[in-house]
């Protein structure tokens, strides 16, 4: 195998493709370490490694000792690089799509200033989008722009475009994103467009958005639905990360 992703990177993505299509069925084992060093012509580390991975996202349960199998799972999505959602529906080999609620020009509350570093009352485009795979829906999308910015999303059909790569249309690239994940429950706009009761659970991710110099470019708060998304991040030894804690208004404590 070559590429420029890590080999146990490249493991994953080959097992996980297998799960995805079939190749190896809900319930079957996998087969062994040995087996799969044999077939990609690598060493134990690498499928180790990828194997952990595939039992963190939830695609295989067992080991240590249990033999381990293929399980169906929601789709991960992996916050260890900065991905597109059109970018990872197309990487699960799903048809991403999207369904502009609405885009509207308005003024920036204090909180929505604070986070996207302007002064309050300043002009700001936000955009609300049901966004799906294989026209199922997963998440409700609501992003805010400052006017400089989200002045390019105002003339686009946002139900055919991606404002990700709009954006880079316009050389404006998100490299960096802060995020904040809880859970909380469906509101009655929740329930209307997912098409399930107010109050059921939902993942929530709010999300500051930075370019290469650290300009904010987005905030973003979105809404999934559990049986349809999970979240993962990858740790690895020897690599420290620095983490906060995070009140309920958002403010980071180390």
């Amino acid at each position: 195998m070559s590429s420029k992703q890590p080999l146990h990177e490249q493991l994953y993505a080959a097992m996980a493709e297998r799960i995805r299509l079939g190749h190896w069925p809900e319930g079957e084992r996998v087969p062994s370490e040995k087996a799969l060093e044999e077939e990609f012509g690598t060493s134990r580390g690498p499928v180790r490694q990828a194997l952990a991975r595939l039992r963190a996202e939830g695609l295989i349960v067992g080991g240590r000792g249990a033999p381990p199998r293929v399980q169906h799972a929601v789709p991960a999505q992996s916050f260890d690089t900065y991905m597109s959602f059109t970018e990872w529906a197309e990487e699960l080999g799903r048809v991403p799509g999207q369904k502009t609620i609405e885009v509207t020009r308005r003024l920036a509350d204090e909180r929505l200033a604070r986070d996207l570093r302007i002064e309050p009352d300043s002009p700001v485009v936000e955009v609300v989008r049901l966004r799906t795979f294989d026209d199922e829906p997963v998440m409700l999308e609501r992003s805010a722009y400052a006017l400089a910015i989200g002045k390019h999303l105002l003339a686009v059909d946002l139900d055919t475009h991606s404002i990700y790569q709009t954006l880079q249309e316009q050389g404006i690239t998100q490299t960096r994103a802060r995020n904040v994940i809880d859970a909380i429950a469906a509101s009655a706009f929740d329930a209307q467009w997912f098409g399930i009761d107010v109050g059921s659970p939902l993942l929530r991710v709010r999300r500051i958005a930075f370019d290469e110099a650290g300009s904010v470019v987005d905030v973003v708060e979105n809404h999934y639905l559990p049986s349809k998304a999970t979240f993962a991040v990858e740790n690895i030894r020897d690599q420290r990360t620095p983490l906060s804690r995070v009140t309920v208004d958002g403010e980071s404590r180390v």
